[in-house]
This record gives C-alpha cells, sequence and structure tokens, in this order.
C-alpha cells in the first residue's frame, strides 16, 4: 500500500531561515525520501500542523497545494506502474518519478489498446456491450500494429513518440496500403470511424491514469455524408404484397418488413423475444430493449404490419422473428429486390433507414420522436435522414404557394 508523509529536516536551515520540506513514501516495507524542492521555516511548519490547519498567509496556501500536487504526481506514476506491472517495487517508482525510468516501462501503444480491449471483453461477456463492437476494437488495434510493424520495423511504440506525421503516415496507410481478405485500401469514411475508435481507447487511457493526452486529437478527417438508401412507399408496398412460393424468401421478406416498421437494426431485431414485448395502461404494445451497439433505450409502437409478423412466427420461434446471419439475409434480399423490380441495393440495413423516412419522417412523425425511436445518441444522426426527404420540403412550400397565389 502506498503512503506519502510530509515532514522537514529542521536541521538544515537555508538563508531563508527556512528548512527543506522532504516526502517519506512507503510502499509495503519498503521507503525512500524525496526532495520536494520546498522549504518553511520550522516554527511556520509546526504552528500550522504541518500546514493541515486552517491557513490565512497566502504564501503557506501555494506551499499547501504545491505539496498536494507532489503527492497526486507520485500517485498517478505509482497508478501507471501497477496498471502494466504485477509487482512495483519503491526503485521502480522512484525512478518513474525523477524520470529515469527504463524504456520497457514507458508507456506503448498498443498496451493501451490492449487493456481497453480487454476490459471491453468483459462488458461484453455480461452483456452490456455487443461482440460486434469488441470486433471493431479488436480490428483497430490489428491495423495499429500491421502499420508501425511496416512502418517503423518495431512491434510497439511510446506514446510519447506518436507526432503529426506518424498519423499522417497512417491515414496514407490505412486509404491505400492496409489489406484485408484481399481488398487493399480503406475508404474514407471507414477511415475515420477507425480513428474515432483509436481516440476513444485513448481516452480510456487518460481516464485511467495511463496517459496524460490522446495523441490523435490532431486529426481532423471529415466523414464525406452519403444520401441513406431507402424504399419509397411504392417499393415497399411492392415487397409486401408479394407473396414468394419459397419459404425461405418468404420468411426474409417479413424479417426485413419488420425492421421497416420498427427500425431496429439486424442485431436488435434478432435478439428480441417476448421479453420485449410489453403492453402500456391504454392498451398499446410497445417492443422496449436497450440497442446492442450503443446501450441506449429504443422503444417503438407495434405497427399493425410489425404485430401480423410477430402473430406469425408466435409459436414457431423463440424470438419475434427468426435468426438468420447478414450475409445470408442480404444475399436472400438481393433476390427480393430482383423478383419486385426494385433496382435499389436491398440490405438489411436498407429496412431501418426507411423506417426513419418512408415510415416516420415523411408521414410527418416529430424528428425527436424518430430519434428516439432510432436509438440515436444525438439528433444530429435523425437530420441526416431529414434531408434526403423532399415532402417535408414541399409541404412547407406548398402553404407558400397558397399564399402568393392571390
Amino acid at each position: 500500500m502506498l503512503k506519502i508523509i510530509f515532514y522537514i529536516k529542521s536541521e538544515k536551515i537555508n538563508l531563508k531561515g527556512e528548512s527543506p520540506i522532504f516526502a517519506k513514501v512507503t510502499l509495503g516495507k519498503e521507503r525512500v525520501t524525496m526532495s520536494t524542492g520546498k522549504s518553511i521555516a520550522a516554527e511556520r511548519w509546526n504552528a500550522t500542523q504541518r500546514l493541515r490547519a486552517i491557513l490565512k498567509l497566502e504564501k503557506e496556501k501555494v506551499l499547501k497545494k504545491s505539496l498536494e500536487l507532489f503527492q497526486l504526481n507520485i500517485e498517478k506514476k505509482y497508478n501507471n506502474l501497477i496498471n502494466f506491472t504485477e509487482e512495483v517495487s519503491i526503485a521502480m517508482l522512484k525512478n518513474e518519478i525523477l524520470g529515469i525510468s527504463d524504456e520497457a516501462k514507458k508507456i506503448q501503444l498498443l498496451d493501451v489498446f490492449e487493456k481497453h480491449n480487454s476490459e471491453f471483453a468483459k462488458k461484453v461477456k455480461s452483456g452490456e456491450r455487443s461482440s460486434a463492437s469488441l470486433q471493431k476494437y479488436n480490428r483497430s488495434a490489428d491495423l495499429i500494429r500491421n502499420f508501425i510493424k511496416k512502418t517503423y520495423n518495431v512491434n510497439n511504440i511510446e506514446i510519447e513518440k506518436i507526432n503529426s506525421a506518424f498519423i499522417y503516415n497512417l491515414e496514407t496507410y490505412l486509404k491505400f496500403e492496409s489489406e484485408f481478405k484481399g481488398v487493399v485500401g480503406i475508404k474514407n469514411n471507414s477511415v475515420v470511424k477507425y480513428f474515432k475508435n483509436f481516440k476513444t481507447i485513448c481516452n480510456y487511457g487518460i481516464k485511467m491514469d495511463l496517459i496524460d493526452k490522446n495523441p490523435f486529437n490532431v486529426y481532423n478527417g471529415k466523414l464525406k455524408i452519403k444520401d441513406a438508401t431507402f424504399l419509397t412507399v411504392d417499393e415497399l408496398n411492392s415487397i409486401e404484397k408479394k407473396v414468394f412460393q419459397v419459404e425461405r424468401l418468404e420468411k426474409v421478406k417479413n424479417m426485413f418488413l419488420f425492421s421497416c416498421y420498427t427500425g431496429y437494426a439486424p442485431i436488435d431485431a434478432c435478439n428480441l423475444t417476448t421479453a420485449n414485448l410489453i403492453q402500456d395502461n391504454n392498451g398499446e404494445f410497445w417492443i422496449k430493449t436497450d440497442r446492442a451497439k450503443t446501450g441506449i433505450r429504443a422503444n417503438v409502437p407495434v405497427l399493425p404490419p410489425t404485430q401480423r409478423i410477430i402473430n406469425k412466427y408466435k409459436d414457431s420461434e423463440v424470438g419475434l422473428i427468426p435468426k438468420i446471419s447478414n450475409q445470408k439475409m442480404n444475399a436472400y434480399l438481393k433476390e427480393i429486390a430482383d423478383l419486385c423490380g426494385i433496382e435499389k441495393k436491398l440490405t438489411w440495413y436498407v429496412a431501418r433507414h426507411t423506417f426513419a423516412t418512408t415510415v416516420t419522417l415523411g408521414n410527418g412523425i416529430k424528428i425527436e420522436n424518430v430519434s428516439s425511436m432510432m436509438g440515436h445518441t444525438n439528433i444530429k444522426q435523425t437530420q441526416h435522414y431529414a434531408k434526403v426527404l423532399d415532402s417535408s420540403v414541399m409541404d412547407d412550400m406548398c402553404k407558400l404557394i397558397q399564399k402568393l397565389n392571390y
């Protein structure tokens, strides 16, 4: 256990008549004394009960604050060591405080990544976060690992050595040189999202007192906003009215429509059970759950098309709808698009976009309510859907046309 006590060496007096203040640092059975670089007259040290009494002199208030910062620095250095070293000795702590640590003991970038991901894995195991998010963070660590190995020919790099050149070179590597499953390079929006992951992980490092600043804060890449693909009313109706003789296509159609009328992402939709189906005081049914991606509550009223699908699979499935992999779902949706004469690339996420646009915003549902049902972290995410709709603009313009048409 770490313990720090301040004392003065009264036998030593400087030209101002003051004695030097030392810190006795005890760790288990080991101890070391260190100079604080501060001094005070012995009589004032005793009169103020070692600066623990109420202080009136401004000089002594400043001195007390300096000693508190000195102690805080020692505690922070100790926390840095115990995060990466099983047994911390007093000699190691002293070297860390004096800034003469061995190179191997300096905080390395991948060490922070691995500690974050290890802690995140525990949250996934307890059900707090999704395994997809953990996969994303593990992929981020792999990208950094591959980059520093290829660019600097090392297995890790100290946080303090990361500069603007490192960030610029990393961005270039991700966009044009990184390789995954035979594909070379990562598109701009994905690169920006990876840098967001890097920042998140290093912010965790700051919170855990592993590092002092986030080296990725200098990155200022921007997402290139693309219009979300969604179905029009006619396209949605064409799928809804189509009856497929092949059972797998009929099942996929219903699963897709379920997301069109609830807005749930694939992972959330597949995890829903009757436990998520709640009836309120007015007798209306709701689906209530937390989004796997963000943990944010996303409650959605059960619309008639949703209820029909729930009723269809009520006695044959464990969940509200059947389960299927995202890969198979998208492959079958391509068949459905062809059979329904829809030229758009149909994926499961198109259903979520359709809920936000055609089903809700297009029918006059307030954007704040849509944002809540979508489980968005802020309304700016929902505003993106509102921008791609011309209907709300036309409604307002029609009112203006009527006023001007005299």
